[in-house]
């Protein structure tokens, strides 16, 4: 959810304010997300190089975030939404990590679309702390080194749980991934949107979604290949 701090500038405004509209871009996504039947959305919403940031503006976001986990908590409930977290969450003031704490339990047992934010995040350190956790696993003697693979590594990333990644977006106007799910990252389609976070609502959600929807997702195989087996599965 890139272009806030840009989005404020160009209006002469502070760069707050711009959080403050993108807050309302965040609503409504997630809305039409659930509405539109999505099983999950993962809201990047603050990184671990975020922190680095001025301290006037680090210290307005905690607030801001913690203004979106009050305000959504009966909307969040009422809809039957899993509110999740990844990241290194212990990092956010107290202020923060109780309200987020108090719906992520309250959330626990919904059924509905899970939303998942990222918060003090990073997929480098994601990396580092699942190669951490096979590390100690290993040392202590509860897992063979050479029998660490693919699933073994996922069991210990934060999106642990989650479905498969399908559809990276982007905004702002930038070509880059920014740290964001590098391991989930491998086979997901990626949205690159020429628009400031805070512009960027429903009508543009579902743009992303059409787009994606006609895009042909082969994972290493050939459209042959994949004719094949759709024609085999329709004979079954």
């Amino acid at each position: 959810m890139d272009g806030n701090g840009r989005w404020a500038e160009l209006r002469g405004q502070p760069r707050l304010e711009g959080h403050r509209e993108g807050s309302a871009s965040v609503r409504e996504v997630a809305r039409t997300a659930r509405r539109v039947g999505l099983s999950a959305l993962t809201l990047y919403a603050f990184s671990s190089q975020n922190w680095a940031r001025p301290s006037e503006e680090v210290a307005g976001l905690m607030h801001l975030l913690r203004e979106y986990l009050e305000s959504e908590y009966s909307e969040i409930l009422d809809n039957g939404i899993r509110l999740n977290a990844i990241g290194e969450v212990d990092k956010l003031p107290r202020y923060v990590r109780d309200p987020l704490e108090r719906l992520r339990a309250d959330s626990a047992h919904n059924q509905g679309m899970v939303l998942t934010l990222a918060l003090s995040y990073g997929g480098r350190e994601e990396l580092v702390h699942a190669a951490q956790q096979l590390a100690r696993a290993a040392a202590r003697g509860e897992l063979d080194p050479e029998r660490i693979g693919e699933k073994e590594l996922e069991a210990h990333l934060w999106t642990q749980g989650l479905p498969p990644l399908d559809l990276v977006v982007r905004t702002s106007g930038e070509f880059r991934v920014s740290n964001f799910l590098l391991w989930q990252m491998a086979y997901a389609e990626l949205y690159f949107a020429d628009m400031l976070w805070p512009d960027f609502r429903a009508e543009a959600f579902l743009r992303c979604l059409a787009h994606y929807q006609q895009r042909e997702r082969r994972f290493g195989l050939t459209s042959a290949q994949l004719q094949r087996e759709e024609t085999q599965r329709a004979k079954a």
